[in-house]
């Protein structure tokens, strides 16, 4: 394994550093409990509701869901989520905030990494994702599922934050839960790509939530990244990145998550993020989960009843690239 030195000069040069196996499968395994919950008490209600002709409670998860995405029309990845979307929010807008979730985001071994990178007041960015890509087939077969299932375009992470976080020192920690493959559907990074800035992104997908850097602007050193379970990427906000289709037939699980030094902008400020870690200040460190939920519970029907302050990027689609 690389020593901190190595890993910072391997980050520097290239955007990016993949950590393999940082987490042990007992590290996952209550992530893995928390949404396999989840979905066993969707697919009852489904299927209790006449939605489904079986809740297929014998598969494993990953398996089930890329069943269930075949035998019902309900849009089910807001379900899974930790944070909310583009699109209009209502005050029962769906999200995941349970306590497994929030000490996963706070975990010892993931922060004294990031430390590495941001240093020791470590923030908790709260753009945020679980990234569950269903295989090719069941996606063609249910149309109605969110644009973050679908695919993953081209795209920097600084991209889709506002213009006030560009000096932010945001950093991007990507965790393979189960083994990303180039078979299911593992991410693509052009190396080096982040010295040469930003570059101009399109909106495209329902309420222009999805962006995608034109092809034209894509260099053609792309390189997969496959991970086994456990792995984690961690990677400059402005490394382009996208990923690969999912040609198998299971799913392919992430998190897709950002950490910064405490004070700088977030690039989405409507949303609640929290000091995960202090050297400074100790007890300005969230540790309370009921706080955090209820935190994003606040957000959601203000926003609901209010409407955004600001667009939740920079781009237009009237751009000459976007042509």
């Amino acid at each position: 394994m690389l020593n901190k030195n190595q890993l910072l000069e391997e980050f520097n040069r290239q955007g990016y550093v993949v950590v393999e196996r940082l987490f042990d499968p007992e590290d996952l395994q209550p992530l893995v409990n928390d949404y396999t919950d989840l979905l066993d008490s969707m697919a009852n209600d489904w299927y209790a509701a006449g939605k489904i002709p079986s809740a297929f409670s014998d598969l494993p998860f990953d398996q089930r869901l890329a069943v269930l995405l075949g035998e019902t029309d309900e849009e089910f990845y807001r379900h899974f989520d930790i944070t909310l979307p583009h699109g209009p929010i209502t005050e029962e807008t769906p999200m995941h905030l349970s306590p497994t979730v929030f000490d996963f985001l706070r975990h010892p071994k993931l922060l004294d990494y990031v430390e590495m990178f941001v240093g020791p007041e470590i923030y908790v960015n709260p753009i945020q994702h679980v990234r569950i890509k269903p295989p090719e087939a069941a996606v063609i077969a249910n149309p109605n599922q969110s644009n973050l299932v679908k695919t993953t375009t081209w795209h920097q992470d600084q991209g889709v934050a506002r213009v006030e976080a560009d000096a932010t020192e945001m950093l991007t920690v990507w965790i393979a839960v189960n083994d990303a493959t180039i078979d299911n559907g593992c991410l693509c990074v052009v190396p080096g790509s982040h010295d040469r800035g930003l570059t101009t992104h399109c909106p495209i997908g329902e309420h222009g939530g999805l962006l995608s850097i034109p092809s034209k602007m894509i260099e053609e050193n792309v390189t997969p990244l496959p991970m086994p379970a456990g792995s984690v990427l961690f990677m400059h906000r402005l490394t382009k990145h996208t990923s690969l289709a999912n040609k198998s037939n299971s799913i392919r699980w992430s998190f897709d998550l950002r950490y910064q030094p405490v004070g700088q902008p977030t690039g989405r400020d409507e949303f609640p993020g929290f000091v995960a870690r202090s050297r400074r200040n100790p007890d300005s460190v969230q540790d309370n989960f009921d706080v955090w939920r209820d935190e994003w519970i606040a957000t959601r029907r203000h926003i609901a009843l209010n409407g955004r302050p600001t667009r939740a990027n920079r781009w237009s689609e009237d751009n000459p690239a976007c042509a």
